[in-house]
C-alpha cells in the first residue's frame, strides 16, 4: 500500500497505478450523483438524449450534502452506499466515466464494468463528512437543481482523501481484508 496524490480527472495512466489499499488524495473536479440524479441520468440515456456531464475520465461521489455554514462553500459532506447506483453504474463506466467515490461493496456487474473500462472504485469513510468537507474549496450546482441535495454538484476539491476499493484489475480491498483477518 502507498500513499498518492492525484491531480484529476482520472485517466487510465493513473488507474493503472493505483492499487487496492492505497490511499490518494484528490485534487480537481468531481461531481456528485446520488440515486435520484442517476435515475434521471439513466431516463435521458434512454430516451437518446446527453447526460448533464460529460463522464470521460470524470469521477462522482456519492454523496448529498448538508447546507454549508456561513463563510464554507459546502455542509458536511459524507458517503452514501454505494450499491444504490449499482443498476446504473455499468452505463455509466461504458461511457467513460473513470472513478466513483462511495461506501459499502459493489455488484458483480460493476466490477466487471470497472476491469472492462479500466476504472476504479474509491472509498471516502463514512462518518466524516465535517472532516471531508474540508477538502472541498467550491461547489456548484450542475443539473438537476430541483432534487434538492440530490443535484449533481460539480465540486473543487484539494487533497481529497480517498482509499482505492476496487482497483483497474479487480482487486477488492474488501475481499483481501477478509483473507488477512481469517488468517489472523
Amino acid at each position: 500500500m502507498k500513499t498518492l496524490h492525484i491531480t484529476l480527472p482520472l485517466t487510465e495512466e493513473n488507474t493503472k497505478e493505483l492499487k487496492a489499499g492505497d490511499y490518494v488524495y484528490l485534487t480537481g473536479t468531481i461531481y456528485t450523483a446520488r440515486d435520484a440524479a442517476h435515475k434521471r441520468m439513466d431516463e435521458a440515456l434512454s430516451k437518446g438524449e446527453n447526460l448533464p456531464i460529460n463522464m470521460k475520465d470524470n469521477t462522482i461521489y456519492y454523496m448529498g450534502p448538508s447546507p454549508a455554514r456561513e463563510g464554507r462553500p459546502i455542509g458536511s459532506a459524507g458517503p452514501t452506499t454505494a450499491s444504490r447506483m449499482d443498476k446504473y453504474a455499468p452505463k455509466l463506466l461504458d461511457l467513460g466515466l473513470r472513478g466513483m467515490i462511495g461506501k459499502g461493496r459493489r455488484s458483480e456487474a460493476v466490477l466487471d464494468a470497472i476491469v472492462r473500462n479500466k476504472a476504479v472504485y474509491l472509498a471516502a469513510v463514512g462518518g466524516a463528512g465535517a472532516l471531508l468537507s474540508k477538502a472541498i474549496e467550491k461547489t456548484e450546482v450542475v443539473a438537476y437543481d430541483d432534487l434538492g441535495t440530490e443535484a449533481i454538484r460539480k465540486l473543487e476539491v484539494k487533497d481529497f482523501p480517498v482509499i482505492v476499493v476496487v482497483d483497474n484489475e479487480g482487486n477488492n480491498l474488501y475481499d483481501i481484508a477478509l483473507k488477512d483477518y481469517a488468517r489472523i
